[in-house]
């Protein structure tokens, strides 16, 4: 329990305990309650107990306001009520942004809740083959292998893990998804498992890259086997088409038979699909990759090795890297030492300097936290952790880190740099690469390459990145004047802004966020709003779906619904958004988000879209507080006294 615990306890008793609840939600400012008998709720109580605000009752719940801290509030009373989340979990979540930045937020959020055990067990892999390294023991012992275990076992069964988050990011049933990623590691289906107990019964695409011999069949459906433990795409995929399978039979199944045939009719459907198309796929693409490389490197081993090392993690993310496997074994096995696929080698030590570079850059507790164990791991060679919970979410670190390993891998490849037999990860493969005949050429040409690609990678990225932080100029309103010119189709609004002369008052302008009609904001048809017990401000009755920045800042609060949105300025202005009233019950149908929590804007930029006639059709009124919700900070908070505004016109002056 967190720090609102009493208050939790004491707004459980007084809905009528957690037997009278059905269900809880919260939007921005208050908790809402579904109770089997409002009668049953002491409203007086409530009303007067010191952290609530008011009580209201609309759309058939029962609506405790709390102001800006709801989320912490809320998080106290779920575990009082025993009820699964069914808020920021659950809520339909619409994706904002291009696809690069949906793709990340996806990827991000199926990785991230397992990044800090991914960094431990690759640091045990690392320090149990150092120690083999240093003959403290061998790789036959017992203390070898129980280590091996513990560093080694969540990479192989990676896909019961990534089963299991993306099943919670798609909105799956969790044990569901942690069935679906069993199921992809389940030995008999692997293909080195079939390819070993039985014969071929005919070849596929014969005389293509694409050649696949198949040992069994789906019903007659050929089944082209792959290796699926360790692998990352094929699950998520597979539990996405899960997601869709599983709404929809629990559209048309009855309840009375929902709890066991949903998952069974689920699974039915997802599997098959997963490794009769999603596998195989994804195996063509790791060899049309893989033959590509070596077409390249037939023209130009410099060039070849520049484009391994460029797009090696792009590879690693999408699990396609494992196309290259086949063929480094195979160089080895056959002329004794890789040179294909060995230029990667440089990205290793790119993500860890870019990672370490960050240790040193960011000001955040929580980044350091995760930059140091990152930056250990990568260096033992176990990336995944650095690539999925700093360098993805950051984007230009990603990218400083693929140039870097573009040029250590070109490095590499113009100078034929070649590992000798399999073993070791990161620095512990240097003795791979020491030459048969014992001398040390190539072992110079690995360590030269790895000092160049981390020397690249720490400094431009402590040239380059710079944590994303506002600016610290003022929006004084002396006698400024500012000329605005709209393009909603560009989403955004073009500023020019005049000479600002000091006020002996400081004064703080917050422009209106869309067009429309100005109203006090005690008429508002809501009391949480109208009271000014959230704030004070003014409300706009809108008469276009557009929300603009009315200033530079933050984007701090963006409800998975998008009714709502709050916003800090680079003054420190805390501003809340409120899209109509109760539209949080549209549960999104009728808005588009163009930004997402915790992007920086700049004034005029288009926040969020709505479908204003969508939403009067469905009975919501458009009345859209916009309200300063740290208005203690401050003064005063004086309205325009306009009867109308247009976007990026003066709404609200602050004094400070």
């Amino acid at each position: 329990m967190g720090k609102y615990e009493n208050l939790a306890k004491e707004i459980v008793k007084n809905v009528g305990g957690k037997e009278n609840v059905i269900s809880l939600t919260h939007c921005i400012t208050r908790l809402r309650f579904k109770l089997k008998d409002e009668g049953k709720a002491n409203d007086d109580v409530l009303k007067n107990m010191d952290g609530v605000v008011t009580v209201m009752k609309s759309g058939g719940q029962y609506q405790v306001v709390i102001g800006n801290h709801v989320p912490d509030v809320y998080g106290d009373v779920m575990p009082l009520l025993g009820l699964e989340e069914a808020s920021h979990d659950q809520e339909k979540e619409k994706p904002s942004g291009n696809l690069f930045n949906r793709f990340i937020d996806v990827i991000s959020g199926i990785f991230q809740p397992i990044l800090g055990i991914m960094a431990a067990c690759g640091m045990v892999k690392g320090l149990n083959a150092l120690f083999v390294a240093m003959n403290l023991y061998s790789d036959t012992c017992g203390g070898y292998l129980v280590l091996n275990a513990i560093g080694d076992g969540l990479f192989n069964f990676l896909p019961l893990f990534l089963g299991y988050t993306a099943a919670k990011k798609f909105h799956l049933k969790p044990m569901l998804g942690l069935v679906i990623g069993a199921i992809m590691c389940y030995p008999t289906i692997q293909a080195s498992a079939l390819s070993s107990g039985g014969d071929v019964l005919y070849t596929l695409f014969t005389g293509t890259m694409f050649e696949s011999n198949v040992y069994t069949d789906f019903f007659g459906i050929p089944l082209i086997a792959m290796n699926y433990t360790g692998t990352v795409i094929p699950v998520i995929f597979v539990v996405y088409f899960a997601s869709k399978c599983e709404k929809f039979f629990n559209k048309y199944i009855p309840d009375l038979v929902k709890f066991f045939f949903v998952p069974m009719l689920t699974l039915l459907a997802a599997i098959p699909v997963g490794l009769l198309l999603i596998g195989p796929l994804a195996t063509f693409a790791s060899t049309l990759i893989a033959e590509g490389v070596m077409t390249v490197r037939n023209f130009s081993p410099m060039l070849a090795g520049a484009i391994v090392g460029l797009t090696w993690q792009i590879l690693v993310i999408f699990g396609l890297h494992w196309g290259f496997i086949p063929v480094y074994i195979n160089n080895i096995m056959t002329n004794g030492f890789d040179n294909v696929m060995m230029p990667f080698f440089a990205c290793t030590f790119a993500t860890s300097a870019v990672v370490l570079a960050i240790f040193f850059k960011t000001k955040d507790k929580q980044m350091k936290e995760m930059a140091l164990p990152n930056c250990i791991s990568g260096i033992f060679g176990v990336t995944e952790p650095a690539i999925y919970g700093i360098l993805l979410p950051l984007k230009k670190p990603f990218i400083i880190s693929c140039i870097a390993g573009g040029i250590g891998g070109g490095f590499y490849g113009a100078f034929n740099f070649r590992k000798f037999m399999m073993g070791g990860m990161g620095i512990f493969e240097f003795p791979s690469m020491i030459e048969p005949d014992g001398s040390m050429g190539n072992l110079i040409v690995a360590v030269s390459g790895a000092v160049i690609t981390m020397v690249i990678a720490f400094v431009a990225t402590m040239v380059l990145y710079k944590e994303d932080q506002v600016d610290t100029a003022v929006l004084e309103c002396g006698k400024a004047k500012a000329d605005t010119d709209f393009d909603v189709e560009n989403s955004a609004v073009e500023i020019k802004t005049g000479e600002k002369k000091d006020d002996l008052l400081k004064r703080v302008e917050v422009a209106s966020p869309m067009k429309g009609k100005v109203l006090k904001l005690e008429a508002v048809q809501d009391a949480a709003f109208s009271s000014g017990v959230l704030g004070k401000g003014a409300a706009i009755l809108p008469e276009e779906g557009n929300v603009f920045a009315p200033a530079d800042g933050v984007v701090s609060t963006l409800f998975p619904t998008l009714h709502a949105l709050g916003l800090e300025t680079e003054d420190g202005v805390e501003i809340l958004i409120h899209i109509g009233l109760d539209t949080v019950q549209l549960e999104g149908e009728g808005f588009e988000a163009m930004v997402k929590q915790g992007d920086h804007v700049k004034k005029g930029q288009l926040l969020v879209k709505f479908d204003r006639e969508f939403i009067m059709n469905k009975g919501f009124c458009m009345e859209t507080p916009v309200i300063i919700t740290n208005t203690d900070d401050f003064l005063d908070v004086i309205e325009s006294g306009k009867e109308q505004v247009d976007p990026l016109e003066k709404l609200l002056e602050i004094l400070r």
